[in-house]
């Protein structure tokens, strides 16, 4: 399928590994224009390097903090006119519910919340000025499955989630979509880091962390970043018009919920 995105202009944040790569990739495979984000320069500009060459698309480098407003502006004067944005964060750890200080609530929705939502007021008038946008927000299956070592994430996504679901109903008139992708149980170092986490605790091995998690999962195995960016790509496309407001499950079909 031709998604009718060949030559759009992109800003992916948190895109220099794991899922945010993932679809900047399935996104210069279509051949859209990138900016890649990271808040450090660890290995962004080889990326951009190694992409164009893929996929001979134009690929840049950003290093910015998009929890601030500094750094989205800093996005914004490289690639002043997205036609797609994608936002992607990394997400607090496990944390038990009463020690959550002021300090890493303020920090998860700088993060989680604050960095989404200021993309889209940069991203929002111009889209709509051009009759076309397409807004993607990587969240997380906690929004809807809460567990109770996860409230600092859920608390900045859920509000997330409200936000774009009113402001959805705004903008699908000029063409403009705002969806949200939940993964659960993708196979990125973000798992890694919850497998190591079961080893320390519980002293048990890798291997068996990684089996637990695919037990829990109705496809039992983790589920591919690409798999993710080409969900991606899809609610970007010209073809996805009239999906908005909309939070797609990419759990191996493991939600319980009926909607």
């Amino acid at each position: 399928m031709d998604l009718g995105i060949a030559g759009r202009q992109a800003i992916v944040t948190g895109s220099t590994r794991g899922l945010g790569l993932a679809c900047a990739e399935a996104l210069a495979a279509e051949g859209v224009h990138v900016l890649l984000n990271a808040r450090t320069n660890l290995e962004g500009d080889q990326l951009a390097n190694e992409l164009h060459a893929r996929f001979g698309v134009d690929v840049d480098f950003q290093v910015a903090d998009v929890s601030t407003a500094e750094g989205r502006a800093q996005l914004f004067a490289v690639c002043p006119n997205p036609d797609i944005v994608v936002t992607n964060a990394s997400g607090p750890s496990p944390t038990n519910f009463v020690d959550n200080s002021l300090e890493q609530w303020s920090e998860a929705f700088d993060m989680n919340f604050h960095s989404a939502v200021g993309m889209m007021q940069l991203a929002l008038p111009g889209m709509r000025q051009r009759r076309f946008g397409r807004i993607v927000n990587i969240t997380s299956a906690m929004v809807t499955s809460p567990h109770p070592l996860m409230t600092l994430s859920i608390a900045a996504r859920t509000a997330l989630t409200g936000v774009t679901k009113a402001v959805s109903k705004d903008v699908v008139c000029d063409n403009v979509t705002i969806n949200n992708l939940l993964p659960e149980r993708i196979d990125t170092g973000r798992q890694r880091q919850m497998a190591e986490l079961q080893v320390q605790f519980r002293g048990i091995t890798l291997e068996e962390a990684y089996d637990e998690m695919k037990a829990t999962i109705a496809a039992k195995r983790l589920g591919r970043p690409e798999e993710v960016g080409a969900a991606c790509a899809f609610l970007a496309s010209i073809h996805a018009g009239y999906i908005s407001g909309e939070n797609l499950h990419l759990d191996g079909g493991s939600y319980e919920g009926l909607i």
